[in-house]
């Protein structure tokens, strides 16, 4: 663990190589969801706007991120750029903790991507996000 705190944060623009490698991988997974519901249904489609298939989304966007954070500290993305997400102390994440962090992402988007920009002036390298979870991106 000592090892790990000696490392440094990942810069930013390898991070958002990692999450645009990411966010591909789940919206492929959303469109396999979304198509699984649409059998479910018997071929109806989803009313626009619908409560439960929007939460649904989220949910399977959550248990995707924190499937691979949990075990590993890794995403795919991750893992192609060489980067680990670990607490603040050196730990791999708990569910609580890719929660905790997954909820503090969302600040991301308050005002757009402004949290996630916040790592390219931040002494330490961590956004918004990273703090508020008390993890971190390092290189591997």
């Amino acid at each position: 663990m000592l090892a790990s705190l000696t490392r440094r944060s990942a810069g930013l623009p390898r991070r958002l190589a990692a999450l645009v490698y990411d966010w591909l991988l789940l919206i492929a997974l959303m469109f396999g969801f979304t198509l699984l519901v649409i059998l479910i249904r018997g071929g109806e489609a989803v009313e626009p706007a619908s409560w439960w298939f929007n939460a649904s989304l989220v949910a399977v966007s959550f248990a995707f991120f924190g499937w691979f954070w949990t075990h590993g500290g890794q995403t795919l993305g991750m893992r192609a750029w060489k980067l680990r997400l670990e607490r603040a102390d050196g730990g791999n994440l708990r569910w609580p903790d890719a929660a905790r962090r997954y909820m503090a992402s969302w600040v991301l988007a308050l005002p757009p991507g402004l949290g996630f920009l916040w790592g390219a002036i931040d002494r330490e390298g961590l956004c918004w996000h990273d703090r508020l979870s008390r993890t971190r991106i390092v290189r591997i």
